[in-house]
């Protein structure tokens, strides 16, 4: 059977057109799914197979997307890990307990998947067409361990930092339970039926090069390499050195941000890899002649080289207009490219 258009794509084989979907396409800025959560909280509809399902076919119906994202959030997987997390709109992830010791590490569980969750993956697998993919996520190694420590998102991580530089001990062992967690994590997203594996890794440009590769590569390699299906690895905010560490550490894909021209990041790391991006989404909020000739300059950038998977820099912001998601997803899949030579 013919996989779906995204997977062909992320496996760099020709494909008729350049598939597209949006980072946050599931939430925010549908009504349908504002509707949803007043009468329920954000952890309710994740963990609830019916109601996660649909969230995550919503935008799918809406726009026409080429594929659907599950909708969880980034702290997901470490719930049950004996964590905390209240989600404040507005606000993102705040931790009861930050993590300060080796005691709070070693209270960390490592537990299986929840089963809630990959229900849902099947649910929405089923209701998928074959030409649909549906991506899994998990929040990069970093971000979430930045949350855990900060014990609420931060602009420079400066706590963070402090630890890894203090007690490399505790932020190895920390990030080695993480890690075990997550891979066991996106495994089981596999084994349900998630087509790809997006590992995001939102606020990894807080580092410099030379931290990345000692405090974060090895456990994003390892979570990278814990699924056999395509993988794109994002991250947001990161120098050209960065990037091709990330590219080094893993994904069939590399997601850019809108910082840097799609030409130059795929040059940056090299075509041998995919790339995903890189709109940025605050153009969403402009006239449609700006969006529509940012778009065609994206396509243009990426010149029929096969791997490109057309996406935003980052999520939808939650006050862009659905309509303009549509209509920018018909533009993306009514154009075509001659592919290179």
């Amino acid at each position: 059977m013919t996989a779906p258009l995204l997977v062909r794509a992320a496996r760099r084989e020709p494909v008729e057109r350049t598939p597209v979907w949006f980072m946050r396409q599931a939430g925010r800025s549908l009504p349908e799914y504002r509707a949803i959560r007043e009468r329920h909280s954000f952890f309710e509809v994740a963990g609830t197979p019916e109601l996660c399902a649909e969230v995550t076919l919503q935008p799918v119906r809406r726009h026409g997307v080429d594929a659907a994202v599950l909708f969880a959030d980034i702290m997901s997987p470490v719930l049950g890990m004996g964590i905390g997390v209240q989600l404040v709109e507005g606000v993102g992830p705040r931790i009861e307990q930050p993590i300060a010791s080796r005691a709070d590490v070693e209270r960390l569980r490592v537990t299986g998947p929840d089963e809630k969750i990959l229900e849902a993956i099947r649910v929405v697998r089923a209701e998928l067409g074959v030409e649909q993919a549906l991506v899994g996520f998990c929040g990069g190694p970093f971000t979430v361990a930045g949350y855990l420590v900060e014990g609420k998102p931060s602009r420079d991580f400066a706590r963070t930092k402090s630890l890894m530089y203090r007690d490399g001990d505790l932020w190895h062992a920390l990030l080695e339970k993480l890690t075990e967690q997550f891979a066991q994590y996106v495994s089981a997203q596999a084994r349900a039926g998630v087509d790809v594996v997006q590992l995001f890794d939102s606020w990894v440009g807080a580092l410099s090069a030379s931290d990345y590769e000692e405090f974060v590569e090895p456990y994003s390699a390892r979570i990278l390499t814990a699924v056999d299906v395509p993988t794109i690895h994002f991250g947001t905010g990161v120098t050209e050195e960065l990037l091709r560490l990330l590219a080094r550490a893993g994904g069939d894909v590399i997601g850019l941000d809108w910082r840097i021209p799609l030409d130059t990041g795929w040059s940056v790391i090299g075509e041998e890899r995919g790339v995903q991006g890189n709109l940025d989404p605050a153009l969403l909020l402009g006239p449609w002649e700006r969006i529509e000739e940012s778009v065609l300059d994206v396509l243009a950038r990426a010149g029929g080289r096969p791997g490109h998977i057309f996406n935003l820099g980052h999520g939808v912001l939650p006050e862009t207009d659905p309509d303009v998601l549509t209509r920018l997803a018909r533009l993306v899949q009514a154009h075509r490219v001659e592919a290179r030579v």
